[in-house]
């Protein structure tokens, strides 16, 4: 599966996880999953590229244990549990 095609479902599993998603321009100096006030955030560097990205994304629902039943199609489970395998 594609990459855009695995963000965008990514993107859609953080925000039923209650995940704000914040695309912004960081310079590659930072980006990821964070939580203040209460609210879960994910900030993606625009800077950086679509598998990067990506990365930040899955880095921080990977963590969440609500993610495991949402998750609805396979390709998204497998890049899941091989970034964290590795």
């Amino acid at each position: 599966m594609h990459t855009v095609d695995l963000f965008e479902q990514a993107t859609k599993l953080a925000r039923q996880l209650g995940y704000t998603v914040r695309f912004e321009w960081l310079e590659g100096a930072g980006g990821g999953g964070c939580e203040f006030g209460g609210q879960k955030w994910i900030f993606v560097d625009l800077s950086l590229s679509a598998a990067e990205q990506l990365g930040q994304v899955l880095d921080a629902i990977r963590h969440d244990a609500a993610a495991e039943p949402l998750i609805q199609t396979p390709a998204l489970r497998r890049v899941l549990s091989q970034r964290k395998a590795a």
